[in-house]
């Protein structure tokens, strides 16, 4: 792996981990609108941002490792098969 692909990669693990820590916020404030008995339809729209926020996570997560898996189809390891890839891309789905 070259330096800016290093790089690249360090920067997209950042942005998953970026979303996924807003969607942990939006869930805390999920929870705490529960707690304090919030309008249903006030919960349900951010309980929909919070399965939107993951969803979008896993999509990069899903996509980082597809092109890893493309960038380098010859390589020895453990990663994930194109057939367990689109398990995975279905499951969002």
């Amino acid at each position: 792996m070259t330096n800016d692909e290093t790089r690249d990669a360090a920067a997209e693990q950042k942005a998953i981990v970026n979303r996924l820590r807003r969607a942990q916020g939006q869930l805390a404030a999920v929870v705490a609108a529960v707690e304090d008995g919030a309008d249903c339809r006030k919960v349900v729209t951010q309980l929909s941002a919070v399965g939107s926020a993951l969803d979008r996570a896993g999509f990069m997560i899903i996509a980082h490792a597809m092109k890893e898996c493309l960038g380098d189809p010859g390589a020895d390891d453990d990663g994930p098969t194109v057939a367990e890839l689109e398990k995975l891309f279905l499951s969002l789905a």
